[in-house]
């Protein structure tokens, strides 16, 4: 049988920022291991993404991730199946698209009809009853963390990082989004700079965040900085970070795997429920962006991180618990055996 052909319609932009990009390359990767042919429609700023983490992947060129503009990409390809990772985009785009194909939906907010055979929410508070009158009713879901698309290179440090968890802090990453909305990732080094000692600060954006240029020039004049645009060591700078400030977002699911004791910053409103969750599973602390309070709860956090070493150590243990890194490879196969089942029959 010859490889399938996956086509992945994925969103992106300075609100919405690269993460529907990101998993939707780590489970590209997953199903390529498998056998699978994968490319992307790419509009500009799902390009940018590309360009910068995945430049040999194939690309079939769209002129915005408007609804119209996608289907149009897609109408011409030739494809066995397709993934959807765009909110704005809801059953009537999905059937458009798919035309009969196996679809799959990754989401986080089951506040829309989806068109998808597979659902993939890996939220740790999402219930099947939450996706009631919203899908097909032939329709699987895949729910929770262990289906958290994270690409392979974090579970193959998951070992060595959780072996020497609660460690004295040498090291925070901060790493708040690629597009870092609302310049917050200056607004938390800042933050942290006059409270963090002798402490390394490793920070993770973009190159068109809006506070590259601002802490590029920091940089120069303070030895504790180190910044990483568009990097390709993700997995490695969460291994060796003692404690981070991260999105809530879907890099989540990196800092649990590798156990990263960490404060997560809700950025965007469907990020809350899954922030909610981790707190009260004692997996993370919790801020919120938007809060009057934040920058005093911010210290509040950060300093707990440096101080409470049983803290580290419990937060280590509870985020490992809920994602192993396995998600990628445990939804290819199940989407490649629906496309094979549909194939053959």
């Amino acid at each position: 049988m010859s490889a399938a052909k996956i086509l992945f319609v994925v969103d992106a932009g300075p609100t919405v920022g690269g993460g529907h990009v990101m998993r939707s390359l780590s489970l590209a990767a997953a199903l390529e291991a498998q056998g699978a042919a994968c490319s992307f429609v790419t509009s500009p700023a799902v390009g940018h993404v590309l360009a910068a983490f995945a430049p040999d992947m194939a690309q079939i060129v769209a002129f915005s991730t408007e609804p119209r503009d996608l289907a149009k990409a897609a109408g011409g390809e030739t494809f066995d199946a397709v993934v959807f990772d765009h909110y704005g985009l809801s059953e009537r785009e999905h059937s458009a698209v798919a035309k009969g194909r196996p679809a799959l939906a990754i989401d986080d907010l089951a506040d829309r009809p989806l068109g998808a055979d597979l659902v993939l929410d890996s939220g740790p508070a999402r219930k099947a009853d939450d996706y009631a009158g919203l899908l097909p009713d032939e329709a699987t879901l895949l729910l929770g963390p262990a289906y958290a698309p994270v690409r392979p290179e974090f579970a193959g440090l998951r070992d060595a990082a959780l072996a020497w968890r609660g460690e004295p802090v040498g090291r925070v990453l901060v790493s708040l989004g690629l597009t870092d909305v609302g310049a917050i990732t200056a607004r938390v080094v800042e933050r942290l700079r006059p409270r963090v000692g002798d402490i390394g600060l490793d920070v993770v954006l973009g190159v068109d965040a809006p506070s590259l240029p601002g802490l590029t020039k920091v940089a120069t004049r303070d030895p504790r900085l180190t910044l990483h645009v568009d990097t390709p060591h993700m997995a490695r700078l969460t291994a060796e970070a003692d404690i981070a400030i991260g999105a809530a977002g879907s890099s989540v699911w990196e800092r649990c795997t590798l156990g990263l004791p960490s404060a997560i910053v809700v950025l965007a409103e469907n990020q809350r429920p899954a922030a909610q969750t981790l707190a009260e599973r004692g997996a993370a602390l919790v801020l919120d962006a938007a809060q009057p309070d934040f920058e005093a709860a911010l210290d509040r956090a950060l300093m707990r991180l440096m101080t409470d070493v049983e803290l580290r150590r419990q937060l280590a243990g509870k985020s490992a618990e809920l994602c192993d890194g396995l998600g990628a490879p445990r939804v290819a196969e199940a989407f490649l055996e629906l496309i094979a089942g549909r194939k053959a029959g």
